[in-house]
């Protein structure tokens, strides 16, 4: 996270280009000449020993000789010299350098990236197209078109995808706020561009197009944080593993699969498309449209039953649906209709329709309480044509307010036809498309990520309390098991550590030869499973290393010998340390899973779902990123169930998916608190009357090396660390942690429960009691960024929240803004020196430069303690505000 060194990028006042041309085959000619007509205000400072001037441009020998500092470089020179044309610019003063060549290799590219980290240089590529702002009239790109101001953002890996999607734009008239190609990313990279769209104003959407991606959990977090304010498309190529070969082949980096992608995209908020064409959709949606959808019932009105028909089905195999009219809407219309006395949604005014009845319907819909968002279809026909009927949408949306009018979105049908009323649409700022099913998938592009903000800010269900965890104890077994050199814990091993997270197992005994197996077998009660151990083989069903249903001790005793000898011929170098007996479980009715945790060279530990089988792969399973809570997890068995690699099956009874929610809980808890777990298998998971019972289970652990430059986890999960039990000053105890987003509830209370003039204190002014939405905004928080502190006490078997201090880091880490509301009945027990110092504590174990904060005049009480704890206290008698601040070592 770092806006402030990449924010001359947007705003510059002078640029240099470095290898200007007038060759008008190289690219120093079209920057020059893209710059030129791009309207920018500042000085454009051509440098190259050929040429006196570029473009009628004096042009200067070298960097050395440039009049002033430029705020922007755009090196256009070939890869051999890049390094030294950098060392000149930052001698210069230059901090901020594009380059447009391509072709570098992994070596090539480390070397550029140690040079830019040495001499403090911000770096857009290499191999990019350049950077385009239209507002202030900057095109630095090497691009062969211009575009125009907008609402919508643009960042791609691709600057083939850059030049297709702007020749796309201009024909729809579609402009952008920031038009970014970021190439092979060596330095800037999304994390830090989303951190400043997110926070620009001009921007309303931003559009992504991903090869690869490098800093996963800055990634993850600064998207998240974006996806809160405003919708984030995102395309990401590598679909396939053919795909992804070409991806790293293009932009290099390391190549993580496809599912995992997913989940991270999901699980920001954000919306996936798949293919340029939904891309483009999408962006024309959004441009004009970048609000949350109010509700997903759609309307249609069109003259023509066909385009209509096709609009319904493409809606529902999308899993949208239409919207029901009122009775008094549905009266309405067919006063207005006269062929019909039976309209319904789609409403169909029929081919022959004037101008006017067009009209009248369309108001007829707009003012209907039940319609939030309306397609129109039109097709074109002698007596309807289509530029005339584009008038009228335009001119009667213009005379509706836009704040209380629905989201409406048009197909005009055809091509040559229909092409002056798609225009007329557009710049009129109503989204337009050229087919039903094309108008319906730009709708749903809106609806899911709809569902996906809704998803993103469930409260989840708090079972914290009923895990019963000791993850020291398991933390000591898995220590014990390191000391040993046991690197593979099969069932009977791995028993122990998944007890102390609550997951059962069936009964494992241990054998070393044949004959001994048969004598455990006999002990433990027959029929029994016998399974082969060895750490060299994954799957042992595989080779028949499992037998099932053994009744007797012969049985057993030859089932050993025979699995040995299928072992010998088929891996004759694996090592064997014994066989499992285990009794036989009753499998008739049960629906039996498999729950693995995989490491991933990008993402670190990743949670996958899916059938009891011999092999799971990314393909075969629904992907998750730990950690989980009930609603994630709730999410992930859906996922797992849309992709049919968990099925619902005919049987006595369902699996308890409550249940299953809480064990997937009990094992992201597990790899989020165990480090040292690389890898892990319940398979298969015996699911039945509720219960869940693992039948074999392995954990592959290896000594966690940390790494300065890599997080463990994709997302930073609950830090436990920071809990703590305090004496208040009455001598009761309570407890001081970081807020969860189980804690919705009891923030809910707490604000209710505070008086008029600690509420008037704490928002500086009268303020509503708040919505779902910012209850969620405030508990579920990306702790990398922001922390909350809560002080709770146990009143009645229910956690009351008694005080909540809040620290909001800006994305440089350099000030920390903090806020404290102690309950109004809870005053004078030293609840406010207790939050206050949590959050100076938290703050200087980050990093954070300063600690600031603002209060009012009568609050004596904080700026007392503010005064106490060393904060510098300012006033501002204009404001009536006091400005509090802290330096932090």
């Amino acid at each position: 996270m770092s806006v402030k060194r990449i924010s001359q990028f947007f705003n510059p006042k002078s640029i240099a280009v470095v290898g200007a041309s007038n060759n008008a085959s190289r690219p120093g000619y079209i920057v020059m000449r893209n710059l030129l007509q791009g309207g920018f205000n500042g000085p454009i400072m051509p440098v190259t020993p050929k040429y006196n001037a570029v473009h009628g441009v004096l042009a200067y020998p070298d960097i050395a000789s440039l009049p002033q500092t430029p705020d922007i470089a755009i090196i256009c020179t070939n890869k051999s010299t890049i390094l030294p044309l950098i060392t000149a610019l930052a001698e210069q003063g230059c901090k901020n350098i594009i380059v447009i060549a391509a072709g570098l290799s992994e070596q090539q590219k480390d070397a550029l990236s140690s040079h830019c980290k040495t001499h403090k240089v911000n770096l857009l590529g290499p191999n990019c197209l350049g950077l385009m702002i239209p507002h202030l009239g900057v095109n630095a790109s090497f691009s062969h078109t211009v575009t125009r101001p907008g609402k919508v953002a643009f960042i791609s890996q691709s600057a083939a995808v850059c030049s297709t999607i702007l020749d796309w734009a201009q024909h729809k008239d579609i402009g952008f706020s920031y038009f970014i190609s970021v190439g092979d990313c060596v330095d800037i990279d999304f994390g830090e561009l989303l951190d400043f769209l997110g926070r620009d104003s001009k921007t309303k959407a931003v559009l992504l197009y991903i090869d690869n991606l490098k800093d996963i959990r800055g990634f993850i977090s600064a998207a998240r944080a974006a996806a809160f304010s405003k919708p984030v498309i995102v395309i990401k190529t590598g679909r396939t593993e053919a795909g992804a070969k070409a991806a790293h082949a293009h932009t290099g980096g390391a190549s993580s699969s496809d599912a995992v992608y997913d989940a991270l995209i999901q699980r920001a908020g954000m919306l996936r498309v798949n293919d340029l064409r939904e891309l483009f959709a999408a962006t024309q949606t959004l441009a004009l449209h970048p609000k949350l959808l109010k509700v997903e019932p759609l309307c249609i009105l069109t003259n023509g039953g066909g385009p209509a028909v096709m609009a319904v089905d493409s809606l529902v195999q999308s899993s949208g649906k239409l919207c029901e009219l009122s009775e008094h809407t549905l009266t309405a219309l067919n006063h207005v209709i006269p062929q019909s006395d039976s309209t319904d949604n789609p409403v169909d005014i029929f081919g022959d329709s004037a101008p006017e009845r067009y009209q009248k319907a369309l108001k007829i819909l707009l003012n209907a309480p039940e319609v939030e968002n309306l397609l129109i279809i039109h097709t074109p026909s002698a007596l309807a044509p289509s530029t005339e009927y584009a008038r009228i949408i335009v001119d009667t949306l213009s005379k509706i307010d836009a704040r209380k009018r629905p989201f409406v979105m048009t197909n005009f049908m055809g091509e040559e036809a229909a092409y002056e009323a798609r225009k007329i649409c557009a710049q009129g700022g109503i989204p337009t498309y050229r087919t039903p099913e094309g108008a319906v998938g730009a709708y749903m592009h809106l609806i899911n990520y709809r569902r996906n903000q809704k998803h993103l800010t469930q409260t989840p269900e708090s079972i914290v309390d009923e895990l019963n965890i000791d993850h020291k104890a398991a933390q000591a077994t898995i220590a014990a098991h390191l000391s040993r050199k046991e690197n593979y814990l099969s069932t009977h091993q791995a028993a122990p550590i998944l007890a102390h997270y609550g997951i059962e197992t069936v009964t494992t005994y241990i054998a070393t030869t044949p004959s001994e197996a048969a004598e455990v077998a006999a002990e433990c009660g027959f029929p029994v499973v016998l399974k082969l151990i060895s750490p060299d083989i994954a799957s042992k069903s595989e080779v028949g290393g499992v037998v099932l249903n053994l009744s007797d001790e012969h049985e057993v005793e030859q089932a050993a010998f025979a699995i040995l000898l299928r072992i010998n011929k088929v891996y004759p170098d694996a090592r064997i340390d014994g066989f499992s007996i285990q009794p036989m479980a009753p499998r008739a009715g049960a629906h039996e899973l498999r729950i693995a945790i995989k490491t991933d060279p990008q993402f670190g530990p990743v949670i996958l779902l899916g059938e009891a089988g011999s092999a799971l792969d990314y393909s075969q399973a629904a992907v998750a990123l730990p950690p989980l809570n009930m609603n994630l997890a709730k999410y992930l068995i859906a996922n797992a169930q849309d992709k049919g690699v968990l099925k619902e099956r005919t049987l006595p009874e369902k699996v308890d998916k409550y249940r299953l929610c809480a064990l997937l809980t009990r094992v992201s808890q597990l790899i989020v608190d165990q480090p040292d777990i690389s890898s892990l298998e319940l398979n298969p998971l015996l699911a039945t009357q509720g219960q869940f019972l693992v039948l074999d289970a392995c954990i592959e652990i290896t000594p966690y090396q940390r790494l300065s430059h890599r997080k463990r986890l994709a997302i930073r999960p609950y830090p436990k660390e920071w809990e703590k039990t305090i004496t208040l000053k009455d001598g009761t105890h309570a407890l001081l942690r970081p807020i969860r987003p189980e804690d919705e509830q009891a923030h809910k209370k707490f604000d209710e429960s505070l008086s008029k003039e600690d509420r008037y204190s704490r928002f500086f002014g009268e303020m509503p009691q708040f919505t779902h939405d910012q209850l969620a905004k405030m508990t579920q928080i990306d702790y990398d960024r922001e922390m909350a502190f809560i002080v709770s006490k146990k009143v009645d078997g229910e956690d009351v929240t008694l005080g909540v201090s809040r620290v909001l880091m800006d994305p440089d880490n350099l000030v920390a803004e903090f806020a404290i509301v102690v309950g109004s009945n809870q005053q004078g027990l030293g609840l406010g020196r207790i939050l206050m110092n949590a959050a100076i504590d938290y703050c200087q174990r980050q990093g954070v430069g300063s600690i600031e904060g603002m209060t009012l005049f009568e609050n004596s009480g904080m700026i007392e303690l503010a005064r106490k704890l060393g904060f510098t206290i300012k006033r501002d008698f204009e404001e009536g505000t006091i400005h509090m601040s802290k330096a932090l070592n």
